[in-house]
């Protein structure tokens, strides 16, 4: 499982560069509403305080329920500090970013391959084997 938290943390760096990474809740659905086709990833983040907040537990299971329909990999993070410090604040307003869901989409070169992003599927496919369909993961120190 360690892999895989190196592996989303180069991802994450890697889709930034790019202009591929979309942060925030109400964003990603509208994009996922809008252009579904191009979401590769989706990472779902929470913190302690963050587990009452009914709004937002609703928001997940509707996110969840989009992904798996449209075949979109998906995985919750436990450490929304963690990502802030990866992904930092927003760099048209330098205000922090909703880091509560994080999308990553298609960049628009072709045959563009990650391979952070192929060794996450391959670990989302193998959780799903054994019925694990969000699986968490743990971002290295």
């Amino acid at each position: 499982i360690q892999g895989a938290g190196t592996a989303l943390h180069e991802l994450l760096v890697s889709a930034q560069r790019r202009g591929c990474l979309t942060a925030g809740v109400y964003e990603s659905a509208k994009l996922m509403n809008v252009d579904p086709d191009n979401v590769a990833f989706c990472v779902l983040a929470t913190d302690q305080e963050d587990e009452g907040d009914i709004a937002l537990q609703i928001h997940f299971t509707l996110i969840q329920a989009f992904c798996c329909e449209n075949d979109i990999d998906i995985v919750r993070v436990n450490d929304v500090a963690k990502l802030a410090a990866i992904v930092g604040p927003s760099a048209e307003s330098g205000e922090p970013r909703d880091l509560h869901c994080i999308l990553i989409t298609n960049p628009n070169e072709e045959g563009w391959k990650d391979p952070a992003l192929e060794k996450l599927n391959l670990f989302c496919e193998e959780r799903r084997n054994v019925n694990d369909w969000v699986p968490t993961i743990t971002l290295p120190e």
